[in-house]
């Protein structure tokens, strides 16, 4: 049984991936697994042509069926050298996908959000909003702004290990990179991180608000504060042990499901 077949045994209902993924790279995880729901999160609007996106997806679709679910969002300034006015392209993206032949419908589609409007094109336009690198307080807000019917999936990353010091050290390193990217800054900064917070690696206290840490208990506890503020699925990421994650997806498992 490779890892997906294991990740699968042990339970868990979809797998989210990461790193701007294109089609082909979901089918390969779709053709390694049999119940496993698989999603791009995200597929870069910036960097595919919708035409090509929605072949692709009818594509998965037909020999998958449910179990492909199309994300796609705007990514970051940093990285996409054509960012402009995010939210008309995020719109327009939209719009391509339902006029292409054949169209991607609304229910088969969700979208990468963090502030409010695109929070409310994401509920009017896809099943719901993806947001990453947020706090349980953003998870309220965003259920507050999507609705009760859209769904809300935010991805949690975490790190797995009983010493606490460790882990938000571990913590830290992972999200030093988050925290040069200004859609993810301008989000803390909305929902009452400082500045000040933001320099030298993160506060404790924002490193504990976005990134669950400790033991497997501890980070079930953090997801469960998540679907308590309205997430109705939530997306775990195991960062801080590079790539042998199967150990903490185990740990994660017995502690969850």
């Amino acid at each position: 049984m490779g890892p997906l077949g294991e990740i699968e045994a042990l339970g868990f209902g979809a797998l989210w991936l990461g790193g701007s993924p294109s089609l082909t790279e979901a089918r390969a995880c779709l053709d390694a697994t049999r119940t496993l729901t698989v999603v791009t999160g995200i597929l870069n609007v910036w960097r595919h042509e919708p035409a090509d996106v929605a072949a692709g997806h009818a594509e998965l679709r037909s020999a998958f069926g449910e179990r492909f679910l199309l994300g796609i969002g705007v990514g970051h300034p940093e990285s996409t050298g054509d960012y402009e006015k995010p939210l008309t392209k995020m719109r327009e993206f939209l719009d391509w996908l339902d006029a292409a032949d054949p169209p991607v419908p609304r229910e088969e589609r969700i979208a990468a959000a963090l502030g409010p409007k695109m929070l409310e094109l994401a509920a009017a336009r896809s099943l719901g909003a993806h947001p990453y690198f947020t706090s349980v307080e953003h998870t309220r807000f965003a259920r507050e702004r999507i609705g009760p019917d859209a769904l809300l999936a935010p991805e949690v990353a975490v790190v797995v290990d009983p010493d606490t010091e460790r882990a938000r050290a571990k913590a830290r390193d992972y999200a030093a990179s988050y925290l040069q990217l200004t859609n993810y800054t301008g989000n803390l900064l909305r929902f009452g991180f400082s500045e000040a917070e933001l320099a030298d690696g993160g506060s404790d206290r924002l490193i504990d608000a976005v990134i669950a840490h400790g033991s497997a208990e501890a980070i079930a506890e953090a997801v469960r504060a998540h679907l308590d503020a309205g997430a109705d699925h939530v997306c775990l990421q195991p960062v801080g042990h590079q790539t042998e994650q199967l150990d903490d997806y185990r740990a994660l498992a017995a502690a969850l499901l």
